[in-house]
C-alpha cells in the first residue's frame, strides 16, 4: 500500500499478474455453518410429530372428556349410563352415528361422532363402558386404532379414564 514516504510507490507487478488476494469463506467456516444446519434440521425433524399419532392422541384425550362428562351426569341423574362404540361391520365409515351414550337425558346431547371418521374403537372385555351411576366402577379399558397407531384409554374404576401406557415386553 503506498504511503507519502519517499521511496514507497506503487508498483504495478512486472508478470502481469495481479496479486492474489483470498476472498470467501475458509473450511472451518463452512464446516461450522453445515454444523449449524445439521443440527438445526435434526431439532426440526424431531419436533415434527406424525400426523396420525397426533390425531389419535387428540381423538383419545377427547373421549376421556366426555366420558368424564357422561360420569358426571350419570351420577348426579342417578341413572346407569353406557358408552357403546359402533361395530367395525366393514359398513360405510362416514354413518351418522360413531359411538353413543345410552341412558343420558336427550335435553344434553353428546358428539355421536369421531373427529376423524377413520377412528375405531373397542371395549376390551365387554361390549360397553359402564359410567355410572355408582361411584366405584370395574376397572374398565378401551383401545383406539386410527392408521395402523394405537392407544388405550383405561380407568381403575375409581379414577378418570386416562391414556395407558403399554405394557412392559420383558
Amino acid at each position: 500500500m503506498p504511503t507519502s514516504v519517499p521511496g514507497s510507490r506503487a508498483t504495478r507487478p512486472r508478470s502481469g499478474r495481479r496479486r492474489f488476494v483470498a476472498r470467501g469463506f475458509t473450511l472451518l467456516e463452512l464446516l461450522i455453518v453445515v454444523a449449524i444446519v445439521a443440527v438445526s434440521a435434526g431439532l426440526i425433524a424431531l419436533s415434527l410429530r406424525d400426523g396420525d399419532e397426533a390425531r389419535l392422541e387428540e381423538e383419545g384425550a377427547r373421549l376421556s372428556a366426555l366420558l368424564e362428562m357422561a360420569r358426571a351426569e350419570a351420577r348426579v341423574a342417578g341413572v346407569p349410563v353406557h358408552w357403546v362404540p359402533r361395530e367395525d361391520d366393514g359398513a360405510d365409515p362416514d354413518t351418522a352415528v360413531q359411538f353413543r351414550f345410552v341412558g343420558l337425558s336427550p335435553l344434553q346431547p353428546l358428539p355421536t361422532r369421531w373427529l376423524d371418521t377413520a377412528t375405531r374403537a373397542q371395549v376390551v372385555g365387554a361390549a360397553t363402558v359402564l359410567l355410572g351411576p355408582e361411584a366405584i366402577l370395574p376397572p374398565q379399558r378401551i383401545v383406539l386404532r386410527l392408521a395402523g397407531k394405537r392407544l388405550e384409554l383405561a380407568s381403575d374404576g375409581l379414577g378418570p379414564f386416562a391414556v395407558a401406557l403399554p405394557p412392559a415386553t420383558p
